[in-house]
């Protein structure tokens, strides 16, 4: 893959407006004129009037300074970039519907226009070599694409495979899981004398025959985790999947970035890419179960992991329900809300399964 140019955002420019670093555009180009400035014929004043901004105009105007030829041709000596010229999708003005459908992205127009991501090209491998600043990664990537069949993010279908999701791959994984990690945690209330710890070969009617406080006490923990996860899908969409402005400056972070959350916002509207991958879910949920087991007992442990793992496919599901199916009302309304933080402000409304914490920490986003 050829190297591109660098490409930067106006914002990139405007933060280096001192003597200490300065850069000016001109043209669209991006220049960084901090060693010039002592040896500029007219004084380093004349240039710091413009330091962070464009200067065509100053550099046309034979009033202030009339520049030569060779003027222009050094200016070329100190190119570090170009100015990004992306169009905006999103607006405060959009207004979700219910039969909400983009069209799809002409993916050789849009490249050309953007040099951001070639569509029609593995993504992972442009991300790692990319060229562009983070201000402009993140313009960018809140830009929503859509196209008819899944964009592919590595080149070998053996990678790809695991970047791909399909919905019910979900609850047939994790369903099962909770449901173990539940009557685990019963059968550790129940004591040592429980027929399964006891016999496992017995028959299932023999579940009946345990103490009812064990089930109580699994049903109370279990409710416990499906508050805990409405926590955590709010904190770990809002403090990790958009740490957005934290991030270095640097390939890796961003790559990473794009892979937890970044190409979710980039193509929204990707089937295969709505669910967590269980091997992504597994990573993220390890701390959290580990953290659960250190906190309580073994059996309360389970028991809000249990319930913790029952909402998050709830969650998930109902993610990708949002994306592409027409829903009852309270999901209807949970559906217009996702998706206003997809084309209005990625900034606020966190919230996939509800409102609550939004409003809570003042994340609200009006619809």
């Amino acid at each position: 893959m050829s190297k591109r140019i660098r490409i930067f955002t106006s914002e990139d420019v405007e933060a280096h407006n001192s003597a200490a670093s300065c850069w000016v555009t001109y043209k669209g180009r991006v220049y960084d004129v901090t060693c010039f400035l002592a040896d500029h014929p007219g004084g380093d004043d004349l240039v710091l009037k413009h330091a962070g901004k464009d200067v065509e105009l100053a550099m046309t105007n034979v009033e202030e300074h009339e520049h030569s030829e060779s003027a222009y041709d050094m200016l070329e000596e100190f190119i570090i970039g170009r100015l990004g010229v992306g169009e905006s999708l999103v607006s405060e003005d959009w207004v979700p519907a219910d039969d909400f459908q983009p069209e799809d992205t002409d993916e050789a127009k849009d490249f050309e226009k953007n040099m951001f991501l070639d569509l029609r090209k593995p993504l992972l491998i442009q991300m790692w070599e990319a060229n562009f600043s983070k201000s402009y990664y993140l313009q960018q990537v809140h830009q929503p694409r859509h196209l008819a069949e899944s964009v592919r993010l590595f080149g070998p279908d053996y990678l790809e495979i695991f970047s791909r999701t399909a919905w019910y791959v979900v609850p047939t994984i994790w369903l099962p899981i909770a449901g173990y990690l539940g009557l685990r945690s019963v059968f550790q209330f129940a004591g040592p004398v429980a027929p399964f710890l006891v016999n496992p070969s017995l028959p299932l009617a023999s579940l009946f025959s345990l103490p009812m406080d064990a089930y109580v006490k699994t049903g109370l923990c279990f409710l416990f985790g499906n508050f805990v996860w409405t926590i955590l899908e709010y904190t770990l969409h809002r403090f990790l999947f958009h740490i957005d402005y934290y991030l270095p400056d640097t390939p890796i972070f961003l790559t990473v970035h794009f892979l937890l959350h970044g190409v979710h916002h980039y193509l929204p509207m990707d089937r295969l890419r709505l669910v967590m991958p269980p091997a992504m879910f597994t990573a993220l949920s390890l701390p959290f179960t580990r953290l659960a087991h250190f906190l309580f007992p073994a059996a309360m442990a389970n028991g809000v992991i249990s319930g913790a793992f029952f909402f998050y496919v709830i969650y998930d599901c109902m993610h990708y329900a949002m994306h592409h199916t027409k829903l009852p009302a309270y999901l209807r309304e949970q559906k217009k809300y996702h998706l206003a933080h997809h084309y209005k402000n990625f900034e606020l409304g966190f919230g996939v399964t509800s409102k609550f914490w939004d409003y809570i920490f003042n994340t609200i986003l009006p619809v």
